[in-house]
């Protein structure tokens, strides 16, 4: 059982190394991501400005916190495809708990965190103990959060109207002014941050170890004592809790809970995670990969819409980039890079 346990423990490890398991990828990613800021620099004078950099920076927190929690669901091999739904659904019940039950401001975070956090819990219930798919068990979570956004907020906007200084959670700024007329907005700090926390848990705690070995080999970690169930619970409910936070930003942002918004943010979530060098056969991943795979998505959505692309070329573009960024992927495991 010793040996079994220290081979276990080995694939951590190497994750911390300085060559990690799909380096290759995060490298080409990482590369990918200062060649488009140098093409959209070069194509129209007003990509690098300042303000444009900011609303880059602003438009990438939601989807990056969302790309973080789906970060530890993909390596366990798993898949998400209620994040969107569930943001939305944490931010009707954080705009219901402050503007008609009257709660405090920071009791409504801690009630939209807590809804993202139970909604993970179910999926990863769902998946370990009932034995249902992961994409099967997600999708529902994503019908039932859909609906319950409907139902509780009436299928109308919750407005934040009387909730002082709600909006500068995400627009405020702790920072002040870098530049004069120009601030970071707490958001992105948020997001930053997050990708911190998410990086310490992912590498330097047994949540992260038994999340590779999970993905590496499940059947095995098994074998070597690990109770899979039990921690892939624990995984999808650190999921939800990114999810939760997503769901204060956005609502943050729009100073409202929309209930009918959220459904397409778990793709573009997930083609960050994967764009970042994250494997979708599990046990390979990085939270710096997932972190510029959303500033690649964020990157090129906004210097299209510079360059004046029609909407729907600038779907087609985006999709072309999720293809490649998959094949690759494919390519990765073939040859075990």
């Amino acid at each position: 059982m010793k040996k079994t346990s220290l081979a276990l423990g080995a694939a951590p490890t190497r994750q911390l190394s300085i060559f990690k398991p799909g380096w290759l990828q995060q490298f080409l990613a990482f590369g990918s991501l200062i060649a488009l800021v140098v093409i959209f620099s070069f194509a129209s004078e007003n990509f690098f400005k300042f303000s444009n950099i900011v609303g880059i920076l602003l438009s990438t927190a939601v989807t990056g916190v969302l790309a973080l929690g789906a970060t530890f669901v993909i390596i366990t091999g798993g898949i998400d495809l209620s994040v969107g739904t569930v943001m939305t659904l944490s931010a009707v019940m954080t705009g219901v708990s402050i503007s008609f039950w009257g709660t405090p401001i920071w009791v409504g975070l801690l009630v939209g965190v807590m809804t993202g956090a139970l909604c993970g819990l179910v999926s990863g219930y769902a998946v370990s103990k009932l034995n249902i798919p992961p994409f099967i068990a997600t999708l529902a979570m994503m019908m039932i959060a859909k609906g319950l956004a409907l139902v509780i907020s009436g299928t109308k906007p919750v407005y934040f109207t009387d909730a002082k200084g709600f909006t500068d959670i995400a627009l405020g700024s702790l920072l002040g002014d870098i530049i004069p007329g120009f601030t970071i907005p707490n958001a992105v700090l948020i997001f930053f941050a997050a990708a911190i926390i998410g990086s310490i848990v992912l590498t330097r705690t047994l949540v992260g170890r038994y999340n590779f070995a999970i993905g590496s080999n499940e059947e095995a970690a098994r074998l070597s004592g690990v109770n899979v169930n039990f921690w892939k619970i624990v995984i999808y409910t650190i999921a939800g809790v990114f999810t939760g936070i997503a769901g204060i930003l956005i609502a943050s942002r729009l100073n409202s809970a929309q209930p009918a918004l959220g459904q397409g943010y778990e793709l573009e979530a997930i083609a960050a995670v994967v764009i970042g060098g994250t494997s979708l056969s599990g046990g390979k991943g990085t939270i710096i990969g997932t972190v510029i795979g959303a500033l690649i998505m964020s990157v090129l959505t906004n210097g299209l819409r510079i360059l004046s692309v029609p909407q729907e070329w600038q779907t087609v573009v985006v999709g072309f980039v999720i293809f490649l960024a998959v094949y690759a992927d494919i390519l990765r495991r073939k040859k075990g890079a």
